[in-house]
């Protein structure tokens, strides 16, 4: 990334805090309010990163930035015998696992609260990973990813699904429009927290996309590295293997 983006820039905490401070705050009505800032599209996203690990057969299946946990209930239907769910925010797991429990997949599906640079779990443990809107969150970045690595399985896939800026005009001036504009108007309007959509939008403009982030992973270790540009390049697919 660029430069650091946190989401309230006077507080003394370090950004890993701040993030999780600001999800907790805004885990209450974040699901509704993110099908009305991506217009739905998310949705359509999600069921690509599925796709993509479906086609692995993984055992066990570990979703970072699990939020709410809308991919790990939605990957309750490729047969994965495990699939943990991590965040950082307990506010957010909370939602997440009334979620879980409301479709009767508390056996399958479990939320745990923990830190993407320090996963709590053995080498090669998993065999797919996926992240969804979280990775830009990350404080430090290729720390998060080589943890993420490291409890991949060899031959395992990651799948990470984040924003991207559009290159093309006029998707590119449209985006900026949107995203500088009205990402965070619809926030201060809906939700409780004016600066959380804010920070989403800042930190979406500056975080390294296409080869960029390819580039990253490849430097941490991962193989096999592509992008998929989805809906004009206001969100890009990668996949890497170990």
């Amino acid at each position: 990334m660029s430069k650091k983006v946190t989401p309230y820039q006077d507080s003394g905490l370090n950004k890993k805090k701040q993030v999780e401070q600001m999800f907790d705050k805004i885990s209450g009505n974040y699901d509704g309010l993110n099908r009305v800032i991506s217009m739905g599209t998310d949705v359509k996203w999600r069921k690509k990163v599925i796709a993509l690990v479906k086609a692995q057969k993984p055992n066990t299946v570990l979703d970072i930035a699990t939020g709410t946990g809308d991919l790990a209930i939605q990957m309750a239907d490729i047969n994965a015998k495990k699939i943990v769910g991590l965040d950082l925010s307990e506010g957010m797991l909370k939602v997440g696992r009334k979620k879980i429990a409301a479709k009767h997949l508390t056996d399958k599906i479990e939320m745990v609260q923990g830190d993407s640079e320090a996963l709590p779990f053995e080498d090669n443990s998993f065999d797919a990973i996926t992240v969804a809107f979280g990775v830009r969150n990350f404080e430090d970045l290729e720390k998060g990813l080589s943890e993420i690595q490291r409890v991949l399985k060899p031959g395992g896939i990651f799948v990470v699904l984040e924003t991207s800026v559009p290159t093309r005009f006029p998707f590119k001036q449209g985006y900026k429009l949107y995203s500088g504009y009205m990402l965070p108007l619809i926030g201060r309007i809906f939700s409780k927290d004016r600066e959380a959509y804010s920070y989403l939008s800042k930190s979406a403009a500056e975080f390294p996309y296409g080869e960029a982030f390819n580039n990253i992973l490849k430097k941490t270790g991962f193989i096999n590295v592509e992008n998929k540009p989805q809906t004009f390049g206001v969100a890009t697919i990668y996949t890497a293997s170990k």
